[in-house]
């Protein structure tokens, strides 16, 4: 079984390479029971929303073995959850991202260190 943090980096690693954007990985402990970590990250279209969700949830488990409890949404509702039990992932469309801006509800939150395989794209403008 992984540690909460390997699967967090995992998540973040496959969202990358599905080209999801802005990706963030937010350490919640010490500051929240709901998880340890949030991973959040943007996709540009439905198909892609879908993409995301199906790439992270079907590579984390041939990778470490991880399988989410739930998972919930659909890409109509522009916003899909994973749930690893100590880690959420979130994938948002633009436009929900912004109006429910977790980055700022967590600003105390720690931002974790991720090396992608597209640096420099992953900053919001």
């Amino acid at each position: 079984m992984a540690d909460s943090l390997t699967i967090a980096k995992t998540c973040a690693k496959y969202a990358d390479e599905i080209q999801a954007e802005d990706i963030e990985v937010l350490d919640l402990r010490g500051l929240s029971s709901l998880a340890d970590f949030f991973v959040i990250c943007t996709a540009t279209s439905l198909p892609h929303l879908k993409a995301v969700n199906r790439d992270i949830r079907k590579n984390t488990e041939e990778e470490i073995g991880e399988t989410p409890r739930s998972s919930e949404g659909d890409p109509a509702s522009l916003w899909m959850v994973i749930d690893y039990v100590d880690v959420v992932v979130h994938i948002f469309h633009e436009e929900t991202r912004e109006f429910y801006s977790l980055e700022e509800l967590w600003s105390d939150a720690p931002r974790v260190e991720v090396e992608f395989s597209r640096p420099g794209i992953h900053e919001s403008s």
